[in-house]
């Protein structure tokens, strides 16, 4: 049960555990939907490093949340995977997928959810609703690869050719896609036979870091870019990435990364606290605290109505 703050309110305790997590804006959403509902909310960003992000000390962590009272955690790069093994319950989207990105804590127990799968799915289907998912490529086979490509097949794709240059983990992507009754055709390849594969793709999704302040550049040369692909990268710091700006200069339709992470943003705060979500107040803080990293428009495009690099009235 949580617990009361001083001042009478109900007070909730969050951490963000991962790598690189400091300029993460799922803190601030979730403290100013907080305020929009009368909640104490603090967030506490913890970011790990390379010594840190092993099972034994994730453990240690994990018990000291339940000890200290923590509401919950969220879960990123690079221990989506890593987590799993050491929670008490898996909720349904993660036995099928494979991998959390939530963890609540109730009564002394750990509970795993995984909002990067339906953040990514909500947010598909409102900014790219008629995109051809009839062979689509999806970058990355990590953790939040792994909840796009389970959102992709949910969303109908046919043919699915995962590209990551560890193929051992497209491969355990793909047996998690088998495993889960999923009827999308799932191909593997390494970034070498990109070009190749993009020939005859209808689209294209990147979920790896590669377009990230610390990680700069692009996923995908710019010459395989056309305007018969559209494209959706799910980094949204920056918003408008290298990949997006290019595709948007050669005709593509795109989608960034803002929609997934506003929604699993809500969808987290939906399951920490059990209330619902202002989704269109949450993306105008979002669209507030971005505004100054986009530097190729004038106006912030409204997330949930992006469907292109055309601007929306």
């Amino acid at each position: 049960m949580r617990s009361r703050a001083a001042d009478g309110r109900e007070s909730v305790l969050v951490a963000l555990l991962g790598q690189g997590v400091g300029p993460s804006l799922t803190p601030p959403m979730h403290e100013r939907e907080a305020d929009r509902h009368g909640l104490r909310y603090v967030y506490k960003v913890v970011d790990l490093d390379d010594r840190q992000v092993g099972a034994d000390h994730l453990r240690q962590l994990l018990d000291a949340a339940v000890e200290l009272g923590f509401d919950g955690l969220n879960v990123t790069h690079p221990i989506k995977h890593t987590m799993m093994p050491l929670v008490d319950e898996l909720g349904p989207e993660v036995e099928r997928i494979g991998a959390l990105n939530t963890v609540l804590v109730r009564d002394g127990r750990t509970v795993a959810h995984n909002t990067d799968l339906t953040g990514f799915t909500r947010a598909f289907r409102e900014g790219l609703p008629d995109a051809d998912l009839t062979d689509v490529v999806l970058l990355g086979a990590g953790g939040a690869g792994t909840a796009v490509a389970h959102a992709l097949s949910d969303l109908g794709a046919i043919t699915l050719h995962v590209v990551d240059p560890d193929l051992a983990r497209a491969d355990g992507l793909r047996a998690s896609l088998t495993a889960a009754g999923s009827g999308v055709d799932v191909r593997t390849s390494d970034p070498g036979a990109l070009e190749s594969v993009l020939t005859t793709t209808s689209g294209v999704v990147n979920a790896t870091p590669v377009g990230m302040a610390h990680h700069p550049g692009s996923p995908v040369p710019d010459t395989l870019l056309t305007p018969r692909l559209w494209v959706a990268d799910i980094v949204y710091r920056p918003l408008t990435t290298e990949l997006l700006r290019t595709a948007r200069a050669r005709g593509c339709p795109t989608l960034s990364g803002a929609g997934m992470a506003v929604n699993q943003a809500a969808d987290t705060f939906e399951l920490l606290t059990g209330r619902p979500a202002h989704r269109e107040e949450m993306f105008r803080d979002f669209d507030e605290m971005v505004s100054s990293e986009v530097a190729d428009v004038d106006t912030p495009v409204p997330p949930s109505r992006e469907t292109s690099g055309e601007r929306n009235p």
